[in-house]
């Protein structure tokens, strides 16, 4: 597998920065981040990433909304979502129920494990 590009997109200062370090030092990955789901929206078009870390609450346009929006562009709609969330809770009705979101990272997350947890929810061979 070539070097993943992973698009980070979270209001959270330390959120960003630990996710780029664990995909960047940890695994070796590419990084493009950025705290607005508007800016994502360009970023992925920009650098097509082979995956979206998305947080699910965020000011302005929520994750939802992002993603959203990310699978309505034809230029975009291809890319797997990840959503990045503390709301997890297993039983209950979630906000991206509803979308075709390749799978779900809980806050806090792993630093050392995130990117094996990446590729085996996306199915990559490693």
């Amino acid at each position: 597998m070539s070097t993943p590009l992973a698009l980070v997109v979270d209001d959270d200062e330390d959120v960003r920065m630990i996710t780029r370090l664990a995909l960047v030092k940890v695994a070796g990955w590419q990084v493009v981040d950025t705290d607005r789901g508007a800016k994502a929206l360009d970023l992925a078009r920009e650098h097509q990433p082979a995956v979206i870390l998305l947080d699910l609450m965020m000011p302005e346009m929520d994750g939802i909304e992002t993603a959203q929006r990310l699978l309505a562009d034809p230029a975009t709609a291809h890319i797997p979502i990840v959503m990045v969330t503390a709301k997890k809770s297993v039983g209950e009705a979630q906000p991206w129920d509803d979308l075709p979101v390749a799978g779900v990272v809980a806050k806090p997350f792993d630093p050392m494990s995130l990117a094996d947890e990446l590729v085996a929810m996306l199915g990559w061979q490693k």
